[in-house]
């Protein structure tokens, strides 16, 4: 079976790139076609700035969205005796991120940020002559390390959206941008699943929002030294990212990669001489629905970081986003056929997932054909890196974020390098004359002749890999010092399961191998312990616990023996 299986998806393979091939060329025949495409005027309406602010703050709608998906997803891909903990991750990043991105980091991020200088240097909402829309004629604070000739490192605006952040459109530019830090801070929840101390999960969010986040963005969407990469040193258009290949998933990625190391692999996920042991997620359905909830959302993602209905561009970053998503997840099913005979669910999810990761930075700037080819690699990509982090690296990613985020995300800010056709972004990054007529250059990959934005964009990845990995890297190191007993959870909670040790509640109760309910908030409740064989009655308390030793069982601890595959019993326990 396993023969004719692989011929199959070998031909597929091939007549998916060959139609590739074929279109390129059709696409490319004609360069006029469309040009200017997605461009708009200067002179906005009262009116299409309104429609311009609602567009950005559906778009920030549907990323936060998103958050359901990643909870999903992630939930999804772990063990049921995990669940309530890692849901909740998921839910509590939004309200710690955008705290903290709110009081002090979008200051940092965007606090130099004006319509000439950052993410795209034209006016990104329309401005009106009483003021009333500042459309960020002037920026809410300044640059406080400068360097005249090379671009900022760091800015600062008052906390709180105060002085002149208190503008509808500021206001609706913060609220798009909070989103997309808390994508960023869910991102190693995932691949620091079933074994992170809540506080210490608690810790992370406060210092993506705060610090690592607004940091990247400040050198790249904000204004500073890699987005005038083209106005300093003639390299395309300086770093280019349209709604965050790296500025968001690459960002995520490497810090997942980071917390990942520093916290280490699952109890047994590695057998004693490196054998790698599968530690099966409990709900693949809820994994998959997930990956649609995020698909629905990366519309939003992609789509409205035009910042403005009026740029009819969205259409096109739409289409690519689609394509990039469907061609990822068929050849991930392809490519994990050809090796194993059989589609993996998990893979197909993550090879779509993967797709859009890797089609966020270019997917304004790229035709639908190459859109395409990007999915199609990306599904490949997340497959191969999954298995290599695993299993040469030794790395223990529940979920595969690293893979999809981190990999993809850098391949990403590449592909903007490799396939942007120049017909998109005139004077992006305010490169050139951005603002005055004609436009500056657009930014054009190795395909259309150009090598200075690949060096762009590789100077970007280059420091995302380096700098911001060793940022993360250094953050979870010293919390992990500093911290009584480290960032990870009691061996013992973590071998019973996290969710009643640290959240105090239970995802499924009627799977818990005792008779009575989850206790309630600060309240006693007579429970059943199970250690070994013996079953007996005993009070626990929610609240502060005592470290327990590993020969001493949670309130959760099942003999191994009676585990299903959801981490349930398949039968109660001999009394």
């Amino acid at each position: 079976m396993r023969n004719p299986l692989r011929r199959l998806a070998a031909l597929s393979t091939v007549a998916t790139v060959g139609t590739l091939l074929l279109t390129m060329g059709a696409a490319s025949a004609d360069p006029s076609i469309g040009e200017g495409v997605g461009s708009f005027g200067k002179d906005v309406t009262p009116a299409e700035i309104s429609i311009n602010i609602l567009w950005v703050v559906i778009g920030a709608a549907l990323v936060i969205f998103m958050q359901a998906g990643f909870a999903l997803v992630e939930t999804g891909f772990c063990r049921a005796k995990h669940a309530a903990h890692v849901v909740s991750t998921n839910f509590a990043i939004f309200g710690i991120g955008m705290a903290a991105f709110f009081l002090v980091g979008f200051g940092i991020a965007f606090g130099g940020y004006t319509h000439t200088i950052g993410a795209d240097a034209v006016p990104i909402f329309g401005g009106l002559a009483d003021g009333s829309v500042s459309n960020f004629t002037t920026a809410i604070g300044k640059s406080v390390v400068n360097f005249d000739g090379f671009g900022g490192l760091f800015s600062f605006a008052p906390p709180a959206l105060g002085s002149r952040g208190y503008d509808v459109a500021v206001v609706a530019f913060f609220l798009y941008l909070a989103a997309f830090m808390d994508t960023v801070a869910t991102i190693p929840t995932g691949s620091m699943a079933e074994r992170w101390k809540w506080k210490s999960f608690m810790g992370w969010g406060v210092f993506c929002g705060a610090i690592y986040f607004p940091i990247f963005a400040c050198w790249t969407w904000g204004g500073g030294w890699l987005n005038q990469l083209g106005n300093n040193f003639d390299l395309g258009n300086g770093y280019v990212d349209f709604a965050g290949s790296g500025v968001v998933h690459a960002m995520g990625g490497v810090a997942a990669l980071a917390g990942a190391i520093v916290i280490g692999p699952r109890k047994g996920k590695y057998g004693p001489n490196g054998e790698v042991n599968t530690l099966p997620g409990h709900h693949i359905p809820m994994a998959m629905l997930g990956t649609f909830i995020l698909l629905f959302g990366w519309f939003g993602f992609n789509a409205a970081s035009t910042f403005a209905a009026t740029d009819p561009r969205l259409s096109v970053v739409a289409v690519n986003t689609a394509l990039a998503a469907a061609f990822g997840a068929v050849s991930s099913i392809i490519f994990i056929m050809m090796r194993t005979g059989k589609p993996d669910p998990g893979m197909m999810a993550n090879g779509m997932l993967a797709g859009l990761v890797a089609i966020t930075a270019p997917c304004a700037f790229v035709q639908p054909w190459a859109a395409a080819l990007i999915g199609t690699i990306a599904g490949i990509l997340v497959v191969l890196s999954i298995g290599f982090v695993e299993k040469k690296l030794k790395i223990d990613d529940p979920v595969g974020a690293f893979s999809v985020h981190g990999v993809n995300g850098i391949f990403g800010v590449l592909a903007v390098g490799i396939f942007a056709d120049g017909r998109y972004g005139a004077g992006w990054n305010g490169t050139g004359n951005a603002l005055a007529e004609p436009f500056g250059p657009a930014p054009k990959g190795l395909l259309y002749g150009e090598s200075g934005q690949f060096l762009a964009q590789l100077i970007g990845a280059a420091v995302i890999c380096t700098l911001m990995f060793g940022l993360a890297f250094a953050f979870f190191k010293i919390q992990n010092a500093l911290t009584k007993g480290g960032i990870r959870s009691d061996e013992a909670d973590e071998i019973a399961g996290l969710d009643l040790p640290e959240m105090g509640v239970l995802a499924y109760p009627e799977f818990a191998p005792f008779d009575s309910v989850v206790p309630s908030y600060g309240h006693t409740t007579t429970m059943t312990k199970v250690k070994a064989t013996k079953v007996k009655a005993t009070k626990v308390k929610t609240g502060k616990s005592k470290p327990r030793s590993v020969d001493e069982a949670a309130p959760t601890a099942m003999p191994t023996s009676v585990g299903g595959p959801t981490g349930a019993p398949e039968t109660p326990p001999e009394t």
